[in-house]
């Protein structure tokens, strides 16, 4: 898009009346707003082209020779169908301890019982505890400590056996 489409879209903009216009196309993204007193438009132009593609490739790049061996990930998907997956039920923060200077609530290898407490994931300044909904082994902890997670988010696996 040359500056000559620019210019144009916000005369148009400026005369249709409309508030707010936004527009992608490819790698740019225009935001056109217009004030109601002087119905000058304000505008944000930004530009995002190869340096983020580049930024993104680089570690596919460097992820490609530690995952050439196939048969350990296909082996750890298989074994996955045994185990009981424990998902976040909110949107927050995880966190694997109680408080910065105490120890994690599990570790891989501990053993559980149905309404252990496993985490704590923060939504909105309240501390939910996560309890396990099986008893079991802890396999594997999914995410890290004081990472966001989405509603219905593995967080844990677990042998039930």
């Amino acid at each position: 898009m040359d500056l000559k489409e620019i210019q144009n879209l916000i005369k148009f903009v400026s005369n249709s009346g409309v508030a707010e216009v936004k527009l992608e196309t490819g790698d740019v993204k225009i935001t056109i707003r217009t004030t109601l007193e002087g119905n000058t438009p304000e505008i944000t132009y930004v530009q995002q082209a190869a340096p983020i593609q580049q930024a993104m490739a680089a570690p596919v790049a460097a992820a490609a020779p530690v995952a050439a061996a196939p048969a350990t990930p296909a082996v750890s998907a298989e074994d996955n169908s045994k185990f009981v997956t424990i998902k976040s039920p909110m949107i927050g923060t995880f966190y694997r301890k109680p408080s910065p200077d105490k120890a994690p609530f599990v570790e891989v290898g501990s053993t559980i019982g149905k309404g252990d407490v496993l985490c704590v994931v923060e939504a909105m300044k309240l501390f939910n505890e996560i309890e396990a909904e099986v008893s079991g082994k802890i396999v594997k902890i999914l995410v890290d400590d004081m990472s966001p997670v989405e509603f219905d988010q593995p967080l844990f696996l677990v042998d039930p056996s």
